[in-house]
């Protein structure tokens, strides 16, 4: 009898484990997200409600990078892709996911807020941006904005716990205008002063808190000579001795700028998980280096 007992007790304990793992995997707690801040910006607001998936690792280019065959599985097991709207990794990869999981809801981050572009064009009857800057999460005035779609997004896939996201919604929107005051603060006194970029990924940032920034690499193409005499010229009439890149770009081009101008180089991590805490950061790097 104490046999039979013991053995149904260590059965009730097996399955309740199993049960665990079945909820943990279940195809609704998975979401997608292009990169690693976008993780950061879910788990703010659900906590810890989501296994959220992101498809560009640290240290890879989302320009370029290619998806693994792995990741089309997790991928199946999503019920929402939050896309952030205009790299060239969602771009190439778009229809392939897409075609992983047909049930799959997709939403562009980007859509509604103002992009910087090169212009618009008008195809079948609508209006396009054209020559769209990606980096918008960059930006604490974007990203509160992306945030309030991710709320709304979340609640329709979670009612029940619909009032537990809008509280932590509305915290990190408190982060979000703290850190936003706390930069502006910081570069206030510095309006109207020129950075030099590897590549144009601080855009929005720039934009934000008053700064000009002048990138060597242009459409993801290497500088050409002439791009690189103009840099070495304004570097040297303003006196500017940083180049900023990131730490998953080719240095050579960023090198031989650097020692004309008898200057540095110092990387940034735009996909810095660790969001307001990288932003604040670049921030006192900026400053410390005028």
């Amino acid at each position: 009898m104490r046999k039979t007992i013991l053995l149904l007790a260590f059965a009730i304990i097996i399955g309740s484990c199993n049960s665990k793992k079945t909820k943990i995997g279940e195809p609704e707690n998975f979401i997608t997200v292009s990169i690693l801040p976008q993780k950061t910006f879910v788990e703010k607001i659900a906590g810890n409600d989501f296994v959220v998936n992101v498809l560009i690792p640290p240290g890879t280019s989302p320009a370029a990078y290619t998806l693994l065959p792995s990741q089309l599985e997790e991928i199946s097991k999503s019920v929402i892709w939050f896309r952030i709207g205009y790299i060239g990794f969602e771009h190439s990869w778009k229809d392939k996911i897409e075609q992983a999981n047909a049930n799959m809801k997709v939403v562009d981050l980007s859509e509604g807020l103002d992009l910087i572009t090169q212009g618009t064009m008008q195809h079948g009857g609508h209006i396009h941006p054209v020559g769209v800057d990606p980096h918008i999460w960059l930006s604490p005035i974007l990203v509160k904005q992306m945030s309030k779609r991710i709320l709304d997004e979340l609640s329709a896939l979670n009612p029940g716990q619909s009032a537990k996201y809008k509280t932590n919604y509305l915290e990190f929107v408190k982060e979000i205008d703290q850190l936003n005051l706390e930069i502006s603060n910081k570069l206030k006194p510095f309006e109207g002063r020129k950075i030099i970029v590897f590549h144009p990924s601080l855009s929005y940032f720039v934009r934000d808190y008053g700064l000009l920034q002048f990138s060597l690499e242009s459409g993801g193409k290497e500088p050409t000579p002439q791009r690189m005499a103009e840099l070495i010229d304004l570097a040297k009439n303003e006196k500017i001795k940083v180049i900023y890149i990131q730490g998953e770009l080719d240095r050579d081009h960023a090198k031989v700028f650097a020692e004309e101008v008898d200057g540095k180089i110092i990387q940034v991590r735009p996909l810095d998980p660790a969001w307001a805490e990288n932003l604040m950061e670049m921030a006192n790097i900026i400053v410390d280096n005028f």
